[in-house]
């Protein structure tokens, strides 16, 4: 404990004259943060002194591989795919990507879906499926046969990380975004290696990119939409980084090249997670719009990254397949049916 304590301190020293940390040293630090064996003092010190000068991908990928050296996993059938997104856009809009994941999962890709409950908005992915019927916090060995046999399960992000608990408190105290808002999404249970991840900044989706390649990803699209959302969105252009082959390149999108009508931003803002269990009961059910639009484009960008479409078209047209045949819906069903405890697949 004395040779951690020393260690962090030594740490803060350097990281407060703007030296980045290496890879090791970064695993190493924030292994002692999630052991329990840093002050509060010592964690805020050193989160703060990495915000202010910004964090390197070396620091972030150090952070993530501590992180998810220390998390409960499940086993995920090969393929399986994230829509998790970091959030923090203060935007309110719909469930996005909690959507999404029932289009995909119901073109056949399994989605193991990674979250919590609302931070920053009114309906976090956990909200909104506890609204929609879904028990987020059943067991675990019901939450792997849900992915296995639905094709997609929720992976209760506080349940999986028990490391954090030794954070929370100093992140609370210090009230701002910490590197801990980037490495939720970089840490799926189910160690999938593709995935789509919304940001809440254009200017972290290229690092980030580069982490998840760190990580063993074989495949990504990391992004950040017009107007500040950390969506893909149907109201402008979003910006991509693209992992694939092993590298990273980056490119924008329009909804008009995925052949969807743009809309407002308003047209995307949802509610509280009754509303938004609301819109997507909706959505599944046949409705179509502006929240159908964008979970097209979103469904559409998993199902590439999944190798299930060649372009953003062929996943539209394969993602409004799934939701006009019902079998999106038939998803949200079964996972009910199963988590509920009650009834059988």
């Amino acid at each position: 404990m004395q040779g951690d304590l020393k260690e962090i301190r030594s740490l803060i020293a350097e990281v407060a004259t703007g030296r980045p940390m290496s890879l090791e040293e970064s695993e190493r630090a924030f292994d002692v943060i999630m052991s329990g064996n840093a002050t509060p003092a010592q964690m805020g010190g050193l989160l703060m002194a990495l915000r202010v000068r910004g964090e390197t991908v070396d620091e972030i990928l150090g952070a993530a591989r501590t992180m998810r050296a220390k998390m409960t996993t499940i086993e995920a059938p090969a393929g399986a795919i994230d829509t998790c997104g970091t959030g923090g856009d203060a935007k309110g809009t719909y469930n996005i990507s909690t959507a999404a994941a029932f289009v995909v999962a119901a073109c056949g890709v399994p989605v193991a879906k990674h979250g919590n409950r609302a931070l920053s908005s009114k309906s976090g992915a956990a909200d909104v499926l506890g609204a929609l019927g879904i028990d987020v916090e059943t067991d675990m060995a019901t939450v792997q046969r849900a992915l296995w046999e639905v094709g997609t399960c929720f992976l209760m992000a506080p349940r999986h990380h028990s490391a954090m608990r030794h954070v929370g408190p100093t992140r609370v105290e210090l009230g701002t975004r910490t590197i801990f808002n980037l490495l939720g999404p970089l840490c799926n249970p189910a160690k999938v290696r593709r995935q789509i991840m919304g940001v809440f900044d254009r200017a972290w989706i290229e690092p980030l990119a580069e982490v998840l390649k760190g990580l063993g990803h074989e495949k990504a699209w990391v992004f950040h939409g017009e107007g500040g959302f950390d969506e893909l969105t149907t109201s402008g252009t979003s910006w991509v980084a693209a992992l694939a082959d092993g590298r990273v390149r980056t490119f924008e999108v329009t909804p008009e090249a995925a052949g969807l009508p743009r809309c407002s931003p308003d047209d995307l803002k949802g509610g509280d997670a009754e509303t938004n269990a609301a819109a997507i009961r909706a959505l599944l059910g046949g409705q179509h719009g502006p929240f159908r639009d964008t979970v097209l484009l979103t469904s559409a960008a998993a199902l590439i990254v999944a190798d299930k479409a060649g372009d953003l078209k062929q996943g539209v047209a394969k993602a409004a397949e799934a939701l006009d045949s019902g079998r999106a819906m038939r998803v949200l069903e079964r996972l009910i049916q199963v988590t509920d405890g009650k009834t059988p697949v």
